[in-house]
């Protein structure tokens, strides 16, 4: 059963739907666009036998469906594990498959994660095949999509998040250590030293005397929108570690109350094991004051209060 089409995010054209999921671009990615094709055009010039900025800018729609591609292999895999993703969206730096909820296995987050450089990698593997087989300025076009789908392969691959290769290591850890809060806080700084080092090799790059050229202020911009990527990703998947470690510790059969006799009938009923994002998400699905606890075999066990959730929330926080 396909979800109801929402309105797109604010801010974002909608340009699709595909497996229940909206795909939306932003604004950014014609800004990005034209950048693109500023910077690729000369690299064509020598070879074209066309508009250089033709070629430059075929270059950079085959990129953006390549992007597209990439977060349409992560739409699949969690489709196939039953997750929702409400939109794909494709942005200044790439593109985002937003997915409700966590993975469930950490084989479900590894085989999520891994498919996009996969697909980055094979669409990368099948331009240079047709590079091989091309001359000219399409020997150029071909040689650079493929190119830059194998650089886009190996950079998603770097184990920090927010990166593919972020969530990868992260699955990897869950596995060893059964601990999914680990993953995420060494990979998430793995992915703030990446930042750090990203913008520490840029200075180092400018103290060697680099020519200080409009083109490589426009590559100094570029990097410090990676870096700040990359910072802003890893420093809000640190929060979000905090976020359900202190959702992991909210358990009903610990907050519920024993039963009294004005027991209610159109109270909404909770399992009294439910614990955690899963006591959040069914307490927002049937908003209520109050609660009834229930066993394995529905029989009332207790009550429990939202505001007794909201101040041990709270406490946690």
């Amino acid at each position: 059963m396909s979800v109801p089409s929402n309105p797109p995010p604010r801010g974002t054209i909608r340009f699709g739907r595909l497996g229940g999921a909206d795909l939306v671009a932003r604004p950014s990615l014609l800004v990005m666009g034209v950048v693109l094709v500023v910077l690729f055009a000369p690299r064509f010039q020598a070879e074209a036998r066309t508009s250089a900025y033709l070629l430059a800018a075929s270059f950079v729609l085959a990129l953006y469906v390549s992007v597209l591609v990439h977060e349409l292999a992560h739409l699949g895999v969690a489709r196939a594990f039953g997750m929702r993703v409400p939109s794909v969206t494709l942005h200044l730096l790439g593109g985002e498959t937003a997915i409700e909820g966590e993975s469930r296995t950490p084989w479900q987050e590894l085989l999520t994660s891994v498919v996009g450089p996969l697909a980055s990698l094979g669409i990368g593997l099948l331009a240079h095949a047709l590079a091989d087989g091309s001359d000219g300025g399409a020997r150029d076009l071909w040689w650079s999509i493929g190119w830059v789908n194998l650089l886009v392969a190996a950079f998603n691959m770097l184990p920090g998040l927010p990166l593919d290769g972020g969530r990868v290591l992260r699955a990897l850890v869950w596995m060893a250590t059964r601990s999914e809060r680990l993953g995420v806080v060494v990979t998430a700084w793995i992915g703030r030293a990446a930042a750090v080092g990203i913008s520490a090799f840029v200075l180092w790059r400018a103290a060697q005397g680099e020519t200080w050229s409009a083109r490589w202020w426009l590559d100094v911009v570029l990097v410090a929108f990676v870096a700040s990527f990359l910072w802003v990703g890893a420093t809000g998947a640190l929060r979000g570690a905090d976020r359900g470690t202190r959702m992991n510790g909210l358990r009903a059969d610990e907050l519920g109350r024993p039963l009294t006799d004005d027991v209610s009938p159109h109270w909404p009923r909770l399992s009294v094991r439910t614990q955690g994002t899963a006591l959040l998400r069914a307490m927002t699905a049937r908003p209520a004051e109050v609660y009834l606890l229930v066993d394995d075999e529905e029989r009332p066990v207790g009550v429990l209060l939202a505001s007794d959730v909201d101040a041990a929330y709270r406490r946690e926080s």
